[in-house]
């Protein structure tokens, strides 16, 4: 039987999947965490076509025109939920406040425990440049326990509330809804544990990778469009290398640093 997946790479402790997420991740077993950003839901991709993406303005702020090239989650989030069964711990979504109702309706009819939404407060957000309305200025992530007993994470009593600019120096800027390392860095530190096994399979550009890679976790990601994937194995590299560098965990680093899996 071949495999579900077109490549697969392994950098440092982190395994990269070219391929469909819903066809591979079923051949890859249990993982501790998903941590994800899936695509908008079918309205905000409506709002961005017909809108900033049309005017040549990015959503994030940047001046480049890039239109969403993937399509909305609507039609596949069932099956995403889905992948929780495969999860030990936290399953976590970015969405848009619209889709906050339906990720919960989905996982409210799955064995997982929805908790609540988060936000992502951005700082930077794009002003509404026509002026007939408020802009958004934030994102959400639900998250709900996939694992036995009671949830855990390493917070304590700390707000879902998280505050990152969209635009930082180092934004590489390659992907329409790229998220900031940073970000994705203080996720992880909250809701994982070093060592823990993180999947991301709506991989992107790579972040949740680079933030595993930076904070000693271990990382899978999947992403079916081959240039975002090879952007996601440079930036998984480059995270590596740093993490090397700077002294830090690195689980289960390869010899040769960047492997080509058969």
């Amino acid at each position: 039987m071949a495999d579900p997946w077109q490549r697969k790479v392994v950098i440092g402790g982190c395994t990269l999947y070219l391929g469909d997420c819903l066809e591979i991740m079923p051949q890859l077993g249990r993982v501790d965490h998903f941590v994800k950003d899936p695509p908008y839901e079918a309205i905000m991709h409506e709002a961005l076509a017909g809108g900033a993406a049309r005017k040549g303005l990015r959503a994030d702020g940047y001046s480049s025109s890039r239109e969403l090239d993937f399509a909305p989650i609507d039609e596949k989030r069932d099956r995403v939920v889905d992948l929780g069964t495969q999860c030990d711990g936290w399953f976590i979504a970015f969405c848009t406040p619209e889709g906050v109702g339906r990720w919960a309706d989905a996982i409210n009819a799955s064995p997982m425990k929805y908790k609540r939404a988060c936000a992502w407060i951005k700082p930077d957000a794009m002003p509404q440049m026509n002026g007939q309305g408020p802009a958004p200025g934030y994102e959400n992530f639900v998250c709900a326990w996939a694992g036995k007993g009671h949830s855990r994470w390493n917070a304590g009593g700390k707000c879902g509330v998280y505050v990152e600019p969209c635009n930082p120096r180092d934004r590489t800027g390659g992907h329409p809804t790229e998220k900031p390392w940073r970000l994705m860095r203080d996720i992880l530190f909250d809701f994982t544990n070093a060592g823990d096994l993180v999947a991301d399979p709506f991989m992107g550009s790579g972040t949740t990778l680079v933030a595993a890679a930076l904070t000693g976790r271990r990382g899978i990601g999947i992403e079916q469009n081959p240039e975002y994937f090879e952007l996601a194995c440079r930036r998984v590299q480059k995270a590596v290398l740093s993490a090397q560098q700077l002294g830090l965990a690195v689980p289960q680093v390869q010899p040769d640093m960047f492997q080509e899996a058969g």
